[in-house]
């Protein structure tokens, strides 16, 4: 039977995963020069957490506590195989840094970090490695979670993190942040796993709420990093531009009871206006540099809605005609299914509807095409059909936030 107790560390647990994770994990790679061993340990310490939590209490520093229980199974392990000195050495600084204390905010952990991030976007591995495995060392997101911003299954996820960790160990893959000459070329799966931990925290995968304000003030923090690393790439300063006007909506994205408010319905008034005037400079100062890209496109989208006084009032031929621009970088099948939202509010939803006909066959797995497409039926006065597409993405949706509204629509109908 569960208890408040168990309860409790549960939640002390899932808090550790959303808010140091990634801190918390650099720390022990750093300490263990190798990224397996690492998450193994950190993983058994959180498994021992919930066993003790719950008698013991949850301690003044959750972090602190992991780090040292995995640090002491780390010693464990190492010392078991003992036909290696090397592995013996690395037992013996690791019980000298046993009482080192760790500190959820110190800012030496950022270069770790980094490292850490760089390390798991190494070019030996494939581009969906490469994401898939900072999401889940980084971010601290579940193999489901990551499955679901793949749109793949749990099983295929699950292998892919094998094959990729294994990767790192049998080629030697260093942490560290490249050199010039490489980075770069790296920036790029670096500022799309950022914006993926992003997207997870903003309306999170699993869980009763919509928004995971921990994730999301994260990848912040690391796309901030990124605009120190990078000062003359435009990419990084557009990427924390559109967080930062994504995240300016979040009080208005949900009612008193945590239930789903549409864009069109959301309090403006809410809107946090420090963050979209951050969010400006930083767009300022990229568009300056004049190499246009994705990030940039995508925060000037967003910049045209935080800008408008109302839904009606929104610009809406300007974000289609950017919607267009974004397409040719980024040809995938999810933004097109956002350029047809945008015709929809410019030409109709007719218009929209028939937009959205062309990645069905992409899409039938992705639960934001059925909800989109249920809407413009919905307004094109076609309740049955519409009612399919909402029960279609009642099916694939794990939030129950979404689930609410989805439920919702379905009983106007």
């Amino acid at each position: 039977m569960t208890t408040p107790a168990t309860s409790h560390a549960a939640q002390a647990a899932a808090d550790l995963v959303r808010a140091e994770w990634s801190r918390l994990l650099a720390s022990l790679r750093s300490d263990l020069g190798s990224l397996e061993l690492a998450e193994d340990v950190a993983q058994e310490a959180l498994e021992v957490a919930l066993a003790r939590w719950p008698e013991q209490g949850v301690p003044s520093s959750p972090g602190a506590w992991i780090t040292t229980v995995a640090r002491r199974r780390a010693i464990d392990r190492l010392r078991r195989d003992r036909t290696q000195q090397d592995k013996l050495a690395m037992a013996a600084r690791l019980e000298a840094r046993a009482g080192t204390a760790y500190q959820p905010g110190e800012s030496l952990l950022r270069d770790e970090q980094l490292q850490l991030i760089f390390g798991c976007c190494h070019p030996s591995l494939s581009i969906e490695a490469q994401m898939a495995l900072t999401l889940r060392c980084v971010a601290g997101l579940s193999t489901r979670e990551i499955a679901s911003a793949f749109l793949v299954s749990e099983s295929t996820m699950a292998q892919r993190l094998v094959r990729a960790k294994k990767k790192i160990e049998t080629a030697a893959i260093p942490f560290r942040i490249p050199p010039d000459n490489e980075l770069l070329s790296r920036s790029n799966v670096v500022l799309n796993v950022i914006y993926l931990i992003f997207n997870e925290g903003y309306t999170s995968a699993e869980g009763d709420t919509l928004v995971s304000f921990d994730l999301c003030h994260e990848a912040i923090r690391l796309g901030q990093l990124l605009t120190e690393l990078l000062p003359e790439d435009p990419e990084p300063l557009g990427l924390v531009a559109l967080m930062l006007l994504l995240d300016a909506r979040r009080d208005a994205r949900t009612d008193l009871n945590g239930d789903l408010v549409l864009l069109a319905d959301q309090d403006r008034s809410l809107w946090n206006q420090t963050s979209i005037a951050e969010a400006g400079r930083l767009l300022d100062r990229a568009l300056r540099l004049d190499r246009p890209g994705a990030y940039q496109l995508q925060a000037a989208i967003n910049a045209l809605h935080a800008e408008a006084p109302s839904i009606a009032a929104t610009d809406w031929r300007q974000i289609e005609h950017l919607y267009g621009s974004l397409y040719v970088l980024q040809p995938t099948p999810v933004v097109a299914l956002n350029h047809g939202v945008a015709l929809a509010e410019a030409e109709g939803p007719q218009r929209g509807l028939d937009h959205l006909a062309r990645v069905a066959e992409a899409l039938d797995g992705y639960q934001y095409f059925h909800s989109a497409r249920a809407d413009l039926l919905r307004r094109l006065e076609r309740p049955e059909d519409a009612r399919a597409a909402y029960t279609r993405a009642l099916e694939l949706t794990t939030n129950e936030a979404e689930r609410r509204f989805l439920t919702g629509r379905l009983a106007e109908l």
